[in-house]
């Protein structure tokens, strides 16, 4: 199978993120009633963008080009393009802030909560088996007080350790796009 970097052009060492229109607004919401240059991208020509970036590694060197009819290259409208992508993208930086910050304190609360959740349920393994009048009835409660309370810690860990990951990695891929090269080119 072919190389993932053998599928995209490139002129010295910088990946060409090939973008061809037929209309400037192909490439923006249709539905966004925000001015031009504030426009949402389309989903589709977003996620072929963000895809792309993701698919090399975080040293790879991007420039996104966007080919338009001759006519409209030379357009107001084409020329503010390179702004609304980058701005589409900071908007994007910031969405991605802020679900991290929402998730982060979530697993906090999580995290506070288990951990309260485990003190419990381990004092209570402690402190019950003496009023349990059978053996393997207090090794029964003593032990599902455990799994129970080491079960409560199952929700900040996978938060903490695994969700806020990839959202960090979004947001620099979000960070990177922001920042990008972009330039309009007249179709051949």
């Amino acid at each position: 199978m072919a190389d993932i970097e053998s599928l995209y052009r490139k002129e010295g060492d910088v990946v060409l993120i090939e973008i061809q229109l037929s209309s400037v607004l192909q490439l923006f919401n249709s539905y966004d009633p925000a001015p031009f240059h504030e426009k949402e991208l389309d989903s589709a020509a977003e996620h072929y963008i963000v895809d792309t970036v993701k698919d090399f590694s975080r040293k790879t060197q991007f420039r996104i080009i966007v080919y338009l009819p001759p006519e409209l290259a030379e357009s107001e409208r084409a020329h503010h393009i390179p702004e609304a992508i980058r701005n589409h993208f900071a908007y994007r930086v910031l969405v991605q802030d802020r679900k991290f910050r929402e998730r982060f304190r979530h697993g906090r609360w999580a995290l506070l909560t288990g951990l309260t959740f485990l003190a419990i349920a381990l004092l209570a393994r402690q402190e019950l088996p003496p009023y349990i009048e059978s053996q393997l009835l207090a090794d029964i409660v003593a032990d599902a007080l455990l799994i129970i309370g080491w079960a409560a810690m199952w929700e900040p860990i996978t938060v903490l350790l695994y969700e806020l990951w990839p959202m960090i990695r979004q947001k620099q891929v979000y960070e990177k796009l922001s920042t990008m090269p972009i330039e309009i080119r007249p179709r051949a």
